[in-house]
C-alpha cells in the first residue's frame, strides 16, 4: 500500500485491495479515469497519481465524490522487462545492438514518473520481439547514460567497437539518446572509413512504454535495411514524418536534430536522405545512388584520434569579446564559428558603441596567427556561407578564417576536432574545407528546403 497518500486514500486501497502497479478506475467530477497507480514521492497526499493507457502521467485531485476500484485482480509490474532467450539461426543473417542509453532503451522510474535508462540490452528483445524475425540478435552494453552526458571518448569507444565486430556480423545497430545523436554520428562518420557492413544509428523521442514511441519502429526499419539492402557505411534511421508510415535513412554529416519532441524530429540538412523504410509495406525506396556498398573483403580504417582543445561558438548581438579572448589565452588549436547569415561575426567599427568589433578583429587575428584552425558555419542552419559576397566575409578571411562550406556548425566542429586529432595543422587546413564523408555538397540545391518538418 502507497504511505505518502493520504489516510482516507489508503483506507479505500485497502478495502479495494489497491496497491502500486495496481490497474484502477476513478470517477471524479463526472470523469472517469483509468490508469495504473504510481506511488506518491512529494506533494499533495490527497492527488491520486495515474498513468494512462497514452503513457503519460496525471494527477487527479481525491474528494469525498470520488469513485475508486480496482479493474485488474493482478498488479502490474512495468518496473521488469522479460528477458528473452536468444536462438541463432543459421540461415539468418546477424546484426550487433550496441546499447548506450537515451529514451530508445528506457522505460518510466516509478518511482519519479521520470524516464531512465535502466534495462539491460536483451531486454531490447523483449520489446521489439519482430527482431528475431528479421536477424540473430547479439547485444552488447556500452554504456547505461544520456546522450547528453557523451564525451568524445565515448565516440572512440563506440568506432573501435564497431571496428572489432564489423567481420563478424551483418550489421550493427547503436542505440543511442538523440540529443547528440548527430554530434556522435559525424564522429563515427570520420573516425572509420572503408566500412564493409551498415551501421545504422537509432534514437527514440518517446519511451517504449508509451502508446506513442517510436523506437520499435525505428529500430525495426533500422534491422529490414540492414538485411535487404547493400548498403554499407554509418547512417541514421529515425521516423520520417510524425505518423508510423517510414523511416529515413540519413547521412550521418548532414542530418540534425530539429525538434524537442516530435518523432520526425531528425531532418537532412541542405542534403537528401539516403533512403526511406516503409514500416508496414513490404517497401524500401532509394532517394539517392551514390553511397558506399556491402564488401566483408573490404579492409576498415580507424582513424580514432580527437583534439580535445577546440571549441564551438556562437555569435551574436552583444558578443562577449571575453569567451573569444577564452579562446585565445588557452591555446586552443580550433574553433568552429558559429556566424550570422552568409558566415559573419561583428568585426566593424562603426560608432561608439562597435569600438569593441575592433578588437573581435584583432582577437581573431591572434588567434589564426598563433596557430589556431579557426572555420566559419552558419546559425542559419540551410545554405552555405558564402564569405566573398560582403567586405565582412572578406576581412574575416583575411585575418585567417577558412569558409565551411555548407557544414552545418555540428558537423563543422566534430570534423575539426577529428582532423586535428589525427592530421597536422596545414594538412587540417587544407582537409577542413574539403569533402571526405558526404559532408560537404559543391552546390546548394533548393530542393534540400524547406525541410518536411
Amino acid at each position: 500500500m502507497e504511505s505518502n497518500y493520504s489516510e482516507k486514500i489508503q483506507k479505500i486501497f485497502k478495502n479495494e485491495n489497491i496497491d502500486v502497479g495496481s490497474m484502477i478506475q476513478i470517477i471524479s467530477n463526472g470523469q472517469a479515469f483509468e490508469g495504473l497507480l504510481m506511488p506518491r514521492v512529494s506533494g499533495d497526499k490527497n492527488s491520486i497519481i495515474l498513468k494512462l493507457k497514452n503513457g503519460y502521467n496525471i494527477g487527479i485531485e481525491f474528494n469525498s465524490s470520488a469513485k475508486i476500484k480496482r479493474l485488474e485482480e493482478k498488479s502490474v509490474d512495468l518496473g521488469k522487462f522479460e528477458k528473452k532467450k536468444l536462438e541463432h539461426d543459421p540461415k539468418k543473417p546477424t546484426i550487433l545492438i550496441l546499447h548506450t542509453g537515451g529514451t530508445v532503451a528506457s522505460k518510466v522510474d516509478y518511482r519519479t514518473g521520470g524516464v531512465v535508462a535502466s534495462f539491460e540490452p536483451k531486454e531490447l528483445i523483449s520489446l521489439f520481439p519482430e527482431l528475431q524475425n528479421i536477424a540473430n540478435i547479439r547485444s552488447k552494453l556500452i554504456r547505461k547514460m544520456f546522450s547528453e552526458d557523451m564525451r568524445f571518448e565515448h565516440f572512440q569507444i563506440l568506432a573501435r567497437e564497431v571496428a572489432e565486430e564489423c567481420h563478424n556480423v551483418d550489421g550493427i545497430i547503436i542505440a543511442h539518446g538523440t540529443d547528440t545523436l548527430h554530434y556522435s554520428s559525424a564522429a563515427l562518420a570520420f573516425m572509420i572509413e572503408n566500412l564493409p557492413i551498415p551501421v545504422m544509428m537509432i534514437g527514440s523521442q518517446r519511451s517504449s512504454d508509451r502508446a506513442s514511441a517510436d523506437a520499435g519502429m525505428n529500430i525495426i526499419c533500422a534491422a529490414k535495411f540492414i538485411t535487404e539492402t547493400d548498403f554499407a557505411g554509418v547512417a541514421i534511421c529515425m521516423h520520417g514524418s510524425s505518423n508510423d508510415t517510414y523511416c529515413n535513412i540519413f547521412n550521418p554529416c548532414k542530418t540534425r536534430k530539429m525538434h524537442t519532441s516530435r518523432r520526425d524530429a531528425f531532418q537532412s540538412i541542405n542534403d537528401m536522405p539516403y533512403a526511406r523504410v516503409w514500416y508496414k509495406e513490404d517497401k524500401i525506396e532509394f532517394l539517392k545512388k551514390d553511397y558506399l556498398r556491402k564488401d566483408k573483403n573490404r579492409t576498415i580504417i580507424l582513424k580514432d584520434g580527437f583534439e580535445n582543445k577546440v571549441g564551438l561558438l556562437k555569435v551574436y548581438p552583444g558578443f562577449d569579446l571575453g569567451i573569444l579572448k577564452y579562446f585565445e589565452k588557452s591555446k586552443y588549436k580550433g574553433l568552429v564559428l558559429e556566424g550570422t547569415g552568409l558566415g559573419h561575426a561583428p568585426i566593424n567599427e562603426i560608432d561608439e558603441f562597435t569600438k569593441i568589433n575592433k578588437d573581435t578583429l584583432n582577437t581573431i587575428k591572434k588567434l589564426t596567427k598563433n596557430g589556431c584552425v579557426v572555420v566559419m558555419a552558419s546559425q542559419t542552419i540551410y545554405g552555405r556561407v558564402g564569405m566573398n559576397v560582403y567586405s565582412t566575409g572578406r576581412d574575416l578571411q583575411e585575418a585567417g578564417v577558412i569558409p565551411g562550406e555548407d557544414m552545418h556548425p555540428e558537423t563543422a566542429y566534430a570534423k575539426l576536432k577529428w582532423l586535428l586529432g589525427n592530421f597536422s595543422k596545414e594538412e587540417t587546413k587544407k582537409m577542413i574545407a574539403k569533402n571526405l564523408r558526404g559532408e560537404i555538397n559543391e552546390r546548394s540545391e533548393p530542393r534540400t528546403f524547406p525541410p518536411s518538418i
